[in-house]
């Protein structure tokens, strides 16, 4: 592949939670400003991933960032859900990148050369960037909703059905954030 290209660098953050949007985001780096440090974001600590992002925001060529309501990921699915957060954070950046790079095995339906790479937030920098961004964003909704539904503790587990979430939610049933369509939040319901 052409190193020249304009490769934006795509990937989620919250498939599998209970609660919440599925965030996706699109990074094109700028190969003058190298950010050190990107790594997939679940192998980096939550002020390593706050420091990155900021200076991913700020070096980067370009960056976008869109959300999928857990009302919608009910009504077409997760996975649909994601791949269209994905296709709108792709659309949004401000310069067009000439190929994409997914992480995962699967590409949302975009007018672009795309590719799916196994493991790609561990393997190529923009989509360990769009990784970063992607999880502070879902983080900063998850602190929103914990202001709003204390009870469930979102700022501690950011809506992951841990034993804390599952007994809030049988304790307090499901807030309207809740994926009605998740399993656990069905059951109770």
């Amino acid at each position: 592949m052409n190193s020249d290209l304009l490769i934006a660098g795509v990937d989620e953050a919250g498939r599998g939670p209970l609660v919440g949007a599925v965030v996706a985001a699109a990074v094109i780096l700028n190969p003058e400003k190298p950010v050190a440090g990107l790594a997939d974001s679940k192998k980096l600590t939550e002020k390593k991933r706050e420091a990155l992002s900021t200076e991913i925001k700020k070096s980067a060529l370009a960056w976008s960032i869109a959300s999928v309501s857990a009302e919608e990921v009910d009504s077409i699915n997760i996975l649909q859900a994601t791949m269209k957060a994905m296709k709108q954070a792709v659309e949004a950046l401000e310069i067009a990148p000439e190929h994409v790079q997914v992480d995962g095995n699967r590409c949302p339906d975009i007018a672009l050369s795309v590719e799916a790479i196994v493991k790609g937030d561990a393997k190529v920098k923009a989509i360990s960037a769009a990784s970063i961004l992607a999880k502070v964003e879902r983080d900063h909704q998850m602190v929103r909703l914990h202001e709003e539904y204390p009870q469930y503790g979102f700022d501690r587990h950011k809506g992951y059905g841990t034993k804390q979430h599952m007994e809030a939610l049988l304790q307090y049933g499901a807030c309207p954030q809740h994926r009605k369509s998740f399993a656990p939040v069905k059951k109770l319901l």
